[in-house]
């Protein structure tokens, strides 16, 4: 009973950074125009570790081979308003380099079914210590062991760039230690050619106050979480502060068979336990996220864990079929909605473009 009190007080302690901004949001929140057609950009990030669990290293094979074998009978079925089939973004840890699970993810990559950016484990404890120093050789270290698969867009001077997911959701040292212990990161993902961070909502101690938005971090590097609070990216505004934080929908969904007294928190999280529904596609329409001052262009950056069984089996599933089917039957009519599906990347480039007109701006990945 005290163990059950304590999670729920912990519980309530986390919802508590992003409730009071969630309902002053839904009092200010910007429109989509009804005389224009709201333009819907899908990207799904994927926290892909095919070692997870302390798996043998058959089936963390499996885990990779279940993705080659069975994502492009799934994307081939789909296509957006543009005529491209659904896109996944693998996040993929370096401490999961190993057999040849990249250079199959690769020629997946080649073959225009996605992209891959990198997702960290670190932390000031083993197995991963680390100082800012250590920290930067590591990320160094993956950029050029990538680079041999052509993994990375590039910018116009031909530097790589990356997008970031933080292991266990702690960027900044934001869980109080735990799973990072860099309180400089933001500088540090700035200076090694992070383009913007993808990691959150996270619905725990290291979610910002900040929520539904696409907006600038400026990093104090005696501090962590610098991330709380920053500056929106809106149409005509120019690049602030360290680093572009792209965040995923959160927020309370009160409809469905399960919820019908009591809301369950939307968090733009794709699993066994909540696969996507109707309702929660609707949700993450509705909320909305956007450049300030564009909100006929929605941005949905949707979350998975795609490598563990119990999971694959809906990301590559029926559920998943359903929701590319939904979409683009409900909301890619070409007049009201227009149904775009995008890379981690491509949706940074639209970002970019609607903040400031600059087309294309992290070129695409050679894959090799």
């Amino acid at each position: 009973m005290l163990d059950t009190i304590k999670t729920i007080s912990r519980r309530m302690q986390e919802m508590l950074i992003w409730v009071p901004t969630y309902l002053i949001d839904i009092l200010k929140k910007e429109r989509p125009l009804l005389t224009k057609p709201v333009h819907i950009y899908l990207c799904i990030c994927d926290h892909f570790e095919p070692g997870t669990g302390g798996v043998d290293a058959k089936r963390e094979r499996d885990r990779v081979t279940r993705w080659i074998k069975n994502y492009p009978k799934l994307a081939d079925k789909h296509k957006d308003a543009d005529g491209k089939v659904p896109q996944h973004t693998w996040f993929f840890p370096p401490h999961y380099h190993r057999q040849d699970h990249l250079e199959r993810l690769v020629k997946l990559c080649s073959q225009g079914y996605g992209e891959i950016e990198m997702h960290l484990h670190h932390d000031r404890m083993e197995p991963w210590p680390d100082t800012p120093e250590t920290l930067k050789e590591k990320i160094k270290k993956c950029i050029e062991d990538y680079s041999h698969y052509g993994i990375f867009g590039t910018d116009k001077d031909g530097k790589k760039r990356f997008a970031f997911i933080h292991g266990d959701w702690a960027l900044d040292n934001s869980m109080g230690g735990k799973h990072c212990g860099i309180n400089n990161e933001i500088q540090i993902l700035k200076e090694m050619g992070c383009y913007a961070d993808f990691t959150f909502p996270s619905c725990n101690e290291a979610q910002p106050r900040k929520i539904n938005s696409i907006y600038y971090v400026k990093d104090d590097p005696d501090r962590p979480k610098s991330y709380n609070t920053g500056v929106d990216v809106k149409v005509g505004g120019t690049p602030w502060g360290d680093l572009m934080i792209i965040q995923g929908p959160l927020g309370f969904r009160w409809r469905g068979k399960r919820h019908l007294f009591y809301p369950s928190i939307e968090s733009g999280n794709i699993c066994a336990t909540n696969p996507p529904t109707k309702e929660r596609i609707d949700f993450w329409i509705k909320t909305g996220i956007h450049v300030k001052g564009e909100p006929n262009y929605i941005f949905i950056k949707l979350h998975c864990h795609g490598a563990p069984e119990e999971d694959a089996k809906i990301l590559l599933g029926d559920e998943m079929d359903k929701m590319f089917s939904y979409l683009e039957t409900k909301y890619n009519d070409k007049k009201r909605y227009i149904l775009h599906y995008v890379t981690a990347r491509e949706m940074y480039n639209t970002i970019k473009f609607l903040e400031s007109g600059i087309k294309c701006s992290i070129k695409p990945p050679r894959y090799r």
